[in-house]
């Protein structure tokens, strides 16, 4: 990858010659961490390592207890052709990770599907990428389409000139009536229920144009109530006034 995805996924390269770094074969037979952290120095490799080494954080939540106590960023790739003792060597650096060219991982070559990762590869392991992925080697997948802009292709005068026009309907759809609001949809389904509820319309028609004959009964009734309580009570106080009929007794 170019500088710039390299930087972008956050390693540092600022002291890196360049990019593929190639090394010689003599890294593969490198056995001591020392002898490993004194090649990343000469290559200016050594400060991703740094980095990663300082970004060790215990973890947030319950991975802790599940053996993932610590959380590290990702350092160097070491890609080699044949174990001397590279991986003794390179093991131990924290955010370090190795793999041999015929096993390349894409999970350590894009972690988190994001593509710049360092690689530091021995001149034998880049040099057998042409055995590995050539013409008797693996077949390395081909993008479906070179023009990935699919509204570009269908808007195109090639496209367009060859695909029928697009069919427009001139019957609008009926729209959809609730049968307990629209009575005409309701006789469709049920007639014998459409025509009950026209009988209770009319008859509450009929009873709204009554409405006002019906109240003057009930209050001539009610005013005739009133008249009848009243002289009822007028009688009585009349019968009170009066006295004991019995207070000279009963005698004639």
């Amino acid at each position: 990858p170019v500088p710039a995805l390299v930087m972008a996924r956050g390693h540092r390269v600022d002291e890196v010659p360049e990019i593929p770094l190639v090394l010689d074969n003599a890294i593969e037979s490198s056995k001591k961490t020392s002898a490993a952290k004194d090649i990343l120095a000469a290559v200016g490799a050594l400060e991703d390592v740094e980095k990663a080494g300082d970004s060790k954080k215990i973890r947030a939540g319950k991975g802790k207890m599940r053996g993932r106590r610590y959380t590290l960023r990702r350092g160097p790739l070491i890609v080699y052709a044949s174990n001397d003792g590279v991986e003794q060597a390179f093991r131990n650096l924290p955010g370090v990770e190795l793999c041999c060219v015929s096993r390349l991982n894409l999970l350590q070559l894009a972690p988190g599907g994001h593509m710049g990762r360092l690689c530091v590869w021995s001149q034998a392991a880049f040099d057998s990428l042409d055995t590995i992925y050539g013409d008797d080697g693996k077949n390395i997948p081909q993008p479906a389409m070179i023009n990935a802009d699919l509204a570009r292709i269908i808007n195109s005068d090639e496209v367009q000139s060859v695909v029928n026009p697009a069919k427009r309907s001139e019957k609008k759809p009926l729209r959809k009536k609730n049968p307990m609001k629209s009575l005409k949809a309701l006789e469709k389904i049920d007639p014998y229920a459409a025509a009950a509820r026209r009988s209770e319309t009319a008859a509450m028609e009929a009873r709204a144009g009554k409405k006002a004959e019906t109240l003057a009964k009930k209050r001539a009734a009610n005013k005739a109530k009133k008249a009848f309580k009243a002289s009822g009570k007028a009688f009585y106080e009349a019968a009170v006034k009066q006295g004991d009929v019995c207070a000279d007794g009963f005698g004639l």
